[in-house]
């Protein structure tokens, strides 16, 4: 299982945060940042050392030398050219796609022992993909912070709109993250029933008010504000991917959005999008097949083959 050693590629904005909240939760023995500017790397490893007498015990070691990365049980990619404002996730694949490369070709290098790959960097479901095809690793193995937080973004607007602890919302993003994803309402409760029924009995407010369609652009429109707000997201995702990491190095089996290669799931093959799915101590173990309804599985479809077209088009 896992000796408590995890890597992250990228010490950037969600890089960086991602290290902090690892860091914060005690989850690991030993946390590495790579980066191409390692002073970079070497400046947030040396502080967030410094405030190692106020958490568990951990080991933080920063630089540009990927051997750091030997005997890593997860690997985190964070790196990647950043979003800029105005431009879709889609328009940063053939920048980070060649980024992406070079740097799968540096762990493979280093890292015989097939860890875990968790891809974080955007587009996340393509760049999940390309490392697939490229690492020959086992499909379980190879994920993607796919829409983990697309789904705490929609769990956040309803538990705001109804006044209920967001954690007792229950909701899914799937497909894409990004412009064709796709919320699954008829699988959206609160208290055990729909959310429709529950704004019935509820009484807060008119249940008419309840207007899917504005959480759902919201939703998958969030990151653009914020990034023209102050140029970047990351506390959100660095949560998400501890998140992850707790269900991956706890064998939690717990049941997340993340993304993986798909295997004849709703009619979809040989892309990566995201879908519920058991994450324990093996990966993504499995992808639940679960009763969407027939507009909600459409749009999944029509995720996929966005994706495939994207994939296509970079010879994948």
């Amino acid at each position: 299982m896992f000796k408590g050693k995890v890597s992250i590629i990228g010490s950037g904005y969600v890089g960086a945060t991602t290290a902090y909240t690892i860091m914060l939760s005690g989850l690991v023995s030993e946390i590495v940042l790579i980066d191409i500017n390692r002073n970079k790397a070497e400046g947030d490893a040396m502080d967030l050392n410094h405030g190692i007498s106020f958490v568990s015990p951990v080991q933080i070691t920063g630089g540009d030398d990927y051997e750091l990365i030997r005997d890593s049980d997860l690997i985190i990619i964070t790196a990647g050219a950043a979003q800029k404002p105005g431009e879709t996730r889609t328009d940063l694949l053939k920048r980070n796609t060649a980024i992406f490369k070079n740097i799968v070709d540096k762990i493979l290098r280093y890292c015989d022992n097939e860890p875990i790959l968790m891809v974080v960097t955007n587009p996340v479901d393509i760049l999940t993909y390309v490392f697939y095809k490229l690492s020959n690793f086992p499909r379980e193995k190879v994920i993607g912070s796919g829409t983990v937080l697309d789904t705490a973004r929609l769990k956040y607007l309803i538990g705001e709109h109804t006044n209920i602890d967001t954690r007792n919302v229950h909701t899914y993003i799937i497909g894409e993250h990004g412009d064709t994803e796709v919320a699954a309402w008829s699988m959206t409760t609160i208290a055990g029933v729909r959310l429709e029924e529950y704004c019935r009995i509820c009484n807060r407010c008119d249940a008419k008010k309840i207007c899917k369609e504005d959480f759902y652009q919201q939703t998958k429109n969030s990151a653009y504000e914020i990034i023209q707000k102050k140029e970047a997201t990351y506390y959100a995702v660095a949560l998400a991917v501890r998140r992850i990491t707790e269900s991956l190095i706890g064998n939690e089996n717990s049941i997340l959005t993340v993304s993986s290669l798909m295997e004849g799931q709703y009619g979809i093959n040989d892309i990566c999008l995201s879908l519920p799915t058991i994450v324990n101590g093996k990966g993504a173990d499995k992808v639940l097949e679960l009763p969407f309804n027939d507009e909600e599985i459409d749009g999944l479809r029509k995720s996929a083959s966005t994706l495939k077209g994207l994939a296509a088009n970079i010879g994948f």
